[in-house]
C-alpha cells in the first residue's frame, strides 16, 4: 500500500510541476540608443500676410490654415488672413483633385510659399507640416524638399480618445485603489432615466473630444478610436424588433438618446478629416441580450447574426463610420462603467470561434466598404491565449480569413507595453494588413508621471517591422489608454497635471508614422522649442535630460538580469516587471520574488546595483533642469512641475532600491542559508521602510505624483521578518514530536506507567503499526487526552507555523477540514471506546505533521514556499511524501474501523468516505456561498504566495484560469461522497456491529 500511495503521491508531484511550469530563456531585447539633440537655435517664422486657399475649400483644409495662422502668432507674428482669393506675400493653396491622397508638395514661390496637393487630406495634412514647423522653430522647407512630393508613409494613423470624458475631481484620484479598467468616454453624461443624457455633460464631453480631435489632427494623426458600441444599439432590425429588447426595454430609448446627444461631436470629428472607429469587447453583453444568447458558443454563426443586425443598424445611424476595433482578450467585472449594466465576457477563446467572428462582422462591415480591426491582444485564457505572441496560434487563427477590410492590431511588445521586451515577432509576417500600437503614457512606468522619451524605441521597432512585413499599414497611439485611469496620478492629456512629460512620445510617434527615418533627437527639440523654450541652452538641457530618461526608468523600475529573458509559469509569461505587479504596487508575494531572485543568479550585485544607478541618472537629470533659468522657460510653472516629477521619481527609485535589495537578499538567504546575505537583507529592509514611510510621508495625499503602494510589499516582508522565528518554532515542535514518539518507541519502558505514557506508546504504534494501536490499553484519563490532543496540537501549532501565524484564512480551511474529519470519525464510533482509532489516525497524522515541520524547519515558510517554486527536485520528493503520507490517514482509518471495531471492508470504506465528504460538503458549500474569488483573495492576501494585484485587476480566478464554478464541483464531490458512504454503511454481513 506504501508503494502504491508513493506512486499517487509521484503522480501529483509531476501534476504539480507540469503547472507550474517554470522555464526560462534568454529574450532578444532591443538596444535603445537615446541621443540629445543639438539644441539649435529657432528660426525665424516666414512673413504670411494672407493663405489663399482654393473656392470652395472644405471645412477640414481651412481648420488646417487656421492651425498655420495659430502657429505664427505662438511665435509672435502676424497671423496672415485667410481667403479664398486675393494675392500678396503669402501661402498659395492649391489641390488638384479631390480623392483621398495626402500626398502634398510644399515649396517657395517668389517670396512667398505655395502649397500642391494632390486632394482635401493632402492639402490638410500639408498645411498641418507647416504649421508644426513654424511653433517648433524648424525651417519651413527643409534642406532639399523644396517643390519635394510628400507623402506619409503609413497611411493609418490612430489615436485612442484622449482624456475626453474622464472625471478631473482630485476626490476621484486621491484613494489611488481605483484599479476599474472601464473607458467609457459617455459615463459622466448619463441619466437614470428619461431623458437619458446630461445635455450639459455632453456639450463638455463633445468640447472635449473637438480639442483633442484638432489637437491629433495637427500631430499627424489620421483616426480616432471612441470605445463604444453596444450601447448605441436599438436591435430594432433584428427579428421584429423586440427579440433582443421587448416593448417598455428603457435600452433603446437610451441608445437612441445617446446616439442624437453625440453624434454630432463623431461627424465634426469626420468632417475636420479624422476617420472614426468604434471600440468593444466581444462579447458585449447586455442583461437581455445574454440572455437571448444563453448558452450558444461562439463558433455558432447565429451568436453573431444578432451582432450583425447591430451593425447594419449602426452603419445606417452613423453612415460616416469608418468600422469597428474588437478585442477579445479581456473583459469582464473590472472593465464595467458603474451604474449600467452593459458588460463583457472573453467568450472567444479558440481558433474556430475567432474565425466565425471574423467571418461574419466582416459579411457586414466589407460590402460596406468599412474595416474590422482585429486586436490580436489575449491575456492567457483559451486555445488562443497566447494569439499576441505566438506565431503559430496567430496562423491557426487568422490564416485564410482574407479581406481587405480586415486589419489585425498588435502591441509593438512580445507582451505588454513594458520595457525589456522583445519587439513582436508576430507583427513581421502574415497576410493581413497591420497596424501596430504604440503607448505613450506607459501605464507600468509610472502612468506619465515620470519624464520616459521613447522615440528612439518606437522608431527601431516601427523600422523593424515595414522592413520584415509589407503588409504594415498603420499605428495606433495610446495618449491615455491603458490602465486603471484613476489608480494614477491626476494627469489628463491636454486637461490636467504636467501631460507634456509624454506629450513628447504622442509628437514623434506621430512624426514617425509619417517619416520611419526622422531624426529623433532632432525632432525632440522641435518639440521642446515648441513647447517650452527657445533658447538653445534650456532646449540642450531638456534634450539630454529626456535622453537619460530611459536608462533610468529601465533601470530602476525593472530587475535587468530577470527583465531580460523571457519566463513561463503557470502556463503563462509574466511580465518583465513582476516585482512591481502591476502599476503602482510593489508586489511582496514568494512566487514573483523567489523566481525573480533565481532568475537573476549570480548577477544579483549588478541587479542590486542598477537601482543606484536609476536614482543617480535620475540626479543627473534633475540637476540639468535645475540649471536652466526659469526666465528661459515660457511658463516657469512648467520648469517647477518638471522639477516636482524629477525629485519625485528621484525618490520613487530610492525606494524602490533599498526594496529590489531586501527582497533579493532575502531570497538569496532563503536559497543558500549565507549569513552576509542575511545581514544585507535586514539592513537594506531597515533602509526600505525608512525611505518608504519618508516616500509617504511626501507623495502620500499628492494627486499629481501619488505615493506607490507598499501595502503588498509590507505584507510580504512582515512574513518574511519571521521565517527565522518560524524555523526556530518548527525544530523545536519537531523535536517535541521526536522526543513523544522516543517514549512511545524505544524508548516507552522508561516511562512506563506513567500518565500518558499508554497514549504515546499507542501513537507510536499508531504510526509504525496502525493494526496494534488498539491493543494498548489506556491507563486513565491522561493516556485518552494524549493520544488526541497531542496531534491537534502539533497539527494546529505546525499549520500555523507555515502561515507565521498570519492567516486566519488558511488555518480555518485546512484545521476545519481536519476538524469535520475527525468529529465524524468519531461519530462513526459513538458509544464505543474511540482510543484505538485516535490513536491510530493520530499516529498516522503526526507522520503528516512530521514532514512539514521537517520542511519548516531549514529557514522557515519563506524557505519551505522558495522549494516549492524553485526547486523541481526538492518540490517532487516532498509532495510525493506527503501526498502519501496524507492518504494514509485515510487508509489508517479504514483498516483501525475494520480490526479495532469489527466494520466490514464496505462499511469502513464507507465510513471514511463520509468523513471525508463532509468536509468537502461544507467547506465547498461556504466557498461557493462567499465566492470563489473573494475567499482567494482574502486566503492569498494573508499568505503572499501570488501577487497581491491579481484579484485587484482581472482576478485570481480569470488570471489563471481557475473555474469559479470549483467550490460548487467541490460540494457536489463532497455530496456524493456522503451518499457513496451512507449506501455503504446501511448494508452490512451478519454478526457485524450496527
Amino acid at each position: 500500500m506504501a508503494v502504491v500511495l508513493l506512486l499517487l503521491g509521484g503522480l501529483v508531484a509531476g501534476q504539480v510541476g507540469a503547472a507550474l511550469g517554470l522555464s526560462v530563456e534568454p529574450a532578444r531585447i532591443p538596444v535603445e540608443r537615446a541621443e540629445a539633440g543639438p539644441g539649435a537655435a529657432a528660426v525665424a517664422p516666414p512673413k504670411l500676410e494672407a493663405i489663399v486657399l482654393p473656392e470652395g475649400t472644405p471645412e477640414r483644409v481651412r481648420v488646417a490654415a487656421g492651425a498655420v495662422a495659430s502657429a505664427l502668432r505662438d511665435r509672435g507674428a502676424a497671423a496672415p488672413a485667410i481667403r479664398e482669393s486675393g494675392s500678396g506675400r503669402g501661402l498659395t493653396v492649391a489641390v488638384s483633385g479631390t480623392g483621398a491622397s495626402e500626398t502634398f508638395r510644399l515649396g517657395r514661390d517668389g517670396d512667398g510659399l505655395r502649397l500642391d496637393a494632390e486632394g482635401p487630406a493632402g492639402a490638410a495634412g500639408g498645411l498641418y507640416t507647416l504649421a508644426d514647423r513654424i511653433r517648433s522653430g524648424a525651417a519651413v522647407i527643409p534642406a532639399g524638399q523644396d517643390g519635394v512630393p510628400v507623402t506619409p508613409r503609413l497611411p493609418l494613423r490612430l489615436v485612442d480618445h484622449g482624456s475626453v470624458g474622464l472625471d478631473a475631481d482630485p476626490a476621484r484620484f486621491a484613494p489611488g485603489t481605483d484599479y476599474g479598467l472601464n473607458t467609457d468616454l459617455v459615463g459622466s453624461a448619463l441619466l437614470p432615466d428619461a431623458p437619458w443624457v446630461d445635455t450639459a455633460a455632453a456639450a463638455r464631453i463633445s468640447g472635449q473630444f473637438h480639442e483633442f480631435v484638432t489637437h491629433s489632427l495637427a500631430q499627424g494623426y489620421n483616426g480616432v478610436v471612441v470605445p463604444g458600441f453596444l450601447e448605441y444599439l436599438t436591435f430594432d432590425g433584428y427579428q421584429g424588433g423586440h427579440a433582443v429588447y421587448p416593448e417598455g426595454d428603457p435600452h433603446p430609448a437610451r441608445a437612441l438618446a445617446l446616439r442624437r446627444a453625440f453624434e454630432p461631436m463623431w461627424r465634426q470629428a469626420h468632417d475636420l478629416g479624422m476617420r472614426i472607429y468604434f471600440q468593444t469587447d466581444m462579447l458585449a453583453l447586455s442583461p437581455p441580450l445574454k440572455a437571448l444568447l444563453g448558452d450558444r458558443d461562439a463558433a455558432d454563426p447565429a451568436l453573431w447574426r444578432v451582432y450583425r443586425a447591430g451593425l447594419s443598424e449602426l452603419l445606417a445611424a452613423v453612415p460616416y463610420l469608418d468600422g469597428l476595433m474588437v478585442r477579445i482578450g479581456e473583459g469582464g467585472g473590472t472593465y464595467k462603467l458603474d451604474g449600467w449594466d452593459y458588460s463583457s465576457e472573453i467568450a472567444v477563446t479558440t481558433a474556430a470561434q475567432v474565425r466565425t467572428m471574423l467571418t461574419e462582422l466582416l459579411a457586414e462591415l466589407s460590402p460596406a466598404g468599412k474595416d474590422l480591426i482585429f486586436r490580436s491582444w489575449t491575456v492567457g485564457v483559451g486555445e488562443v491565449g497566447d494569439l499576441h505572441t505566438n506565431p503559430a496560434t496567430y496562423a491557426e487563427a487568422l490564416d485564410g480569413v482574407d479581406d481587405p477590410h480586415l486589419i489585425v492590431s498588435t502591441k509593438y511588445t512580445l507582451g505588454d507595453f513594458y520595457s525589456h521586451l522583445p519587439l513582436n515577432t508576430t507583427l513581421d509576417g502574415g497576410s493581413h494588413k497591420r497596424i501596430v500600437e504604440f503607448q505613450s503614457r506607459r501605464e507600468f512606468e509610472g502612468f506619465g508621471s515620470l519624464p520616459d522619451a521613447l522615440g528612439p524605441l518606437h522608431q527601431q521597432a516601427l523600422r523593424s517591422f515595414l522592413a520584415a512585413n509589407p503588409n504594415i499599414v498603420g499605428l495606433w497611439n495610446w495618449t491615455q489608454d491603458g490602465g486603471p485611469l484613476y489608480a494614477g496620478p491626476r494627469a489628463l492629456y491636454l486637461r490636467e497635471g504636467f501631460w507634456q512629460l509624454w506629450d513628447v512620445n504622442v509628437y514623434l510617434t506621430g512624426r514617425l508614422a509619417a517619416d520611419p527615418g526622422l531624426d529623433v533627437a532632432a525632432a525632440t527639440d522641435d518639440w521642446i522649442r515648441a513647447t517650452f523654450t527657445d533658447d538653445p541652452g534650456t532646449i540642450k538641457a531638456i534634450g539630454r535630460a529626456l535622453a537619460l530618461s530611459r536608462e533610468a526608468i529601465t533601470k530602476g523600475l525593472y530587475i535587468g538580469p530577470y527583465a531580460d529573458t523571457r519566463v513561463k509559469a503557470l502556463g503563462l509569461e509574466p511580465p518583465p516587471m513582476m516585482w512591481i505587479f502591476e502599476w503602482d504596487i510593489a508586489t511582496g508575494d514568494s512566487a514573483a520574488l523567489d523566481v525573480v531572485q533565481h532568475v537573476t543568479g549570480d548577477r544579483i550585485d549588478e541587479a542590486i546595483a542598477d537601482g543606484g544607478r536609476a536614482a543617480d541618472l535620475v540626479t543627473r537629470m534633475h540637476g540639468l533642469i535645475e540649471a536652466t533659468p526659469a526666465a528661459a522657460w515660457r511658463d516657469p510653472g512648467a520648469r517647477d512641475r518638471f522639477l516636482a516629477a524629477t525629485a519625485y521619481e528621484r525618490n520613487l527609485f530610492t525606494t524602490l532600491a533599498a526594496y529590489r535589495t531586501t527582497v533579493l537578499r532575502h531570497a538569496q538567504w532563503l536559497a543558500t542559508g549565507s549569513s552576509s546575505a542575511k545581514t544585507a537583507w535586514k539592513t537594506a529592509e531597515g533602509d526600505f521602510r525608512t525611505a518608504a514611510a519618508d516616500h509617504r510621508s511626501r507623495y502620500g495625499h499628492d494627486t499629481a505624483l501619488p505615493a506607490y503602494n507598499f501595502t503588498a510589499a509590507e505584507l510580504g516582508l512582515a512574513h518574511a521578518d519571521r521565517d527565522l522565528a518560524m524555523a526556530w518554532l518548527a525544530r523545536g515542535l519537531l523535536a517535541l514530536l521526536l522526543l513523544a514518539l522516543a517514549f512511545g518507541g524505544p524508548g516507552h519502558r522508561l516511562i512506563g506507567g506513567r500518565p500518558g505514557a499508554a497514549g504515546l506508546r499507542a501513537l507510536w504504534l499508531g504510526l509504525t503499526r496502525p493494526l496494534s494501536a488498539g491493543r494498548v490499553e489506556p491507563g486513565g484519563r491522561t493516556d485518552r487526552l494524549v493520544v488526541w490532543l497531542l496531534p491537534a496540537v502539533l497539527l494546529v501549532a505546525s499549520r500555523s507555523v507555515l502561515t507565521a501565524f498570519l492567516s486566519v484564512a488558511h488555518l480555518v480551511a485546512t484545521l476545519g477540514a481536519w476538524l469535520l474529519f475527525a468529529l465524524v470519525l468519531r461519530l462513526l464510533v459513538r458509544g464505543r471506546d474511540p482510543f484505538a482509532l485516535a490513536a491510530a489516525v493520530g499516529g498516522a497524522v503526526l507522520l503528516r505533521v512530521g514532514l512539514l515541520l521537517a520542511a519548516l524547519s531549514v529557514r522557515g515558510p519563506g524557505r519551505y514556499w522558495y522549494g516549492f517554486w524553485i526547486r523541481p527536485g526538492e518540490r517532487s520528493v516532498y509532495i510525493s511524501l506527503a501526498f502519501a503520507a496524507f492518504c494514509w490517514v485515510f487508509v489508517v482509518a479504514a483498516l483501525v474501523l475494520r480490526t479495532a471495531y469489527g466494520a466490514g471492508a464496505r462499511r469502513a470504506a464507507g465510513g471514511v468516505l463520509t468523513a471525508l465528504g463532509v468536509p468537502l460538503l461544507l467547506l465547498g458549500s461556504l466557498v461557493a456561498g462567499l465566492g470563489l474569488e473573494r475567499c482567494l483573495t482574502w486566503w492569498n492576501d494573508q499568505m503572499a504566495l501570488l501577487p497581491w494585484g491579481l484579484s485587484r485587476i482581472l482576478g485570481i480566478t480569470t488570471y489563471l484560469g481557475i473555474p469559479t464554478i470549483l467550490p460548487t464541483a467541490v460540494a457536489v464531490l463532497g455530496g456524493a461522497l456522503v451518499l457513496a458512504g451512507g449506501a455503504l454503511r446501511l448494508r452490512r454481513r451478519a454478526g457485524e456491529p450496527g
